[in-house]
């Protein structure tokens, strides 16, 4: 069956952001991870999870096809320009679905923009420093742009053949995580919003991160899947002749569902 689809731009304080919109129905927001596009995240999905939702899928701050502008970027902007997309677009509400550090954007829409979020899913979310093991930390410390994965070079100069403006994307998401701090319990506490919580039993963040994330969320659900950080995505580091994409579509359908 064919998907509706069309893609643009949208002026979003100060930057001229890139979104794509597939299928119809009740919006989901996808929000890709660090150093990624749309369809390094969700390409393996996109097809099936548009077969029930409009998805609006976004490139967030500096990152594939949307510009950049003259500051850090912080999972607070994102937040708002989504936000802010989501009003260019005539979208009062939607639910959203965030990979990585896109998860982090979207419960971090749950704190500053509670109104606009309907249900909340954040798949490898990381909220805190001690939710991942210390040698991820001194690895960001020392990290070079070499350790990029060449998979997501390749996709990034894809869709904006610049590599001054790959570095700079690449320079700034170093940035975020070296200076990562906290979220507060109060913040975390302050989700109103019904959240799945989505993670691998070894990913970046511990499993007893994740349930002590699940237990300060007002009303949340909580799935620990097998493999790594986004194995349960078919996300394109770890491409598999092996995914099968049943188990995460038969879980977002339930929770989105129910």
């Amino acid at each position: 069956m064919a998907i509706n689809f069309s893609n643009g731009y949208s002026l979003v304080n100060g930057i001229s952001m890139y979104y794509e919109l597939y299928g119809e129905g009740q919006p989901l927001v996808l929000l890709h991870g660090g150093g990624s596009t749309i369809q390094t995240t969700f390409g393996r999905i996109i097809p099936e999870l548009a077969q029930f939702r409009r998805l609006i899928c976004v490139e967030l701050q500096a990152h594939g096809r949307t510009g950049d502008r003259d500051t850090p970027i912080s999972f607070a902007q994102d937040a708002d320009d989504v936000a802010g997309l989501l009003k260019n677009l005539n979208v009062e509400k939607a639910d959203i679905f965030g990979f990585s550090n896109g998860a982090t954007t979207a419960l971090q829409m749950a704190i500053s923009h509670s109104t606009i979020c309907g249900k909340v899913m954040a798949g490898s979310t990381l909220l805190k420093r001690n939710g991942a093991p210390a040698g991820f930390w001194e690895f960001m410390k020392h990290g070079t742009f070499d350790h990029m994965p060449d998979l997501y070079k390749d996709a990034f100069l894809s869709v904006t053949p610049d590599q001054v403006k790959l570095l700079n994307m690449y320079q700034k998401c170093a940035d975020r995580m070296n200076q990562f701090k906290d979220f507060t319990d109060e913040e975390i506490r302050s989700v109103q919003a019904p959240v799945l919580l989505i993670n691998g039993d070894t990913d970046v963040a511990s499993s007893e991160h994740i349930v002590a994330v699940s237990r300060l969320i007002p009303d949340c659900r909580l799935a620990i899947l097998p493999g790594g950080h986004g194995a349960y995505l078919g996300e394109i580091t770890t491409i598999s002749d092996h995914f099968d994409s049943r188990l995460i579509l038969s879980l977002l359908q339930q929770f989105l569902s129910s």
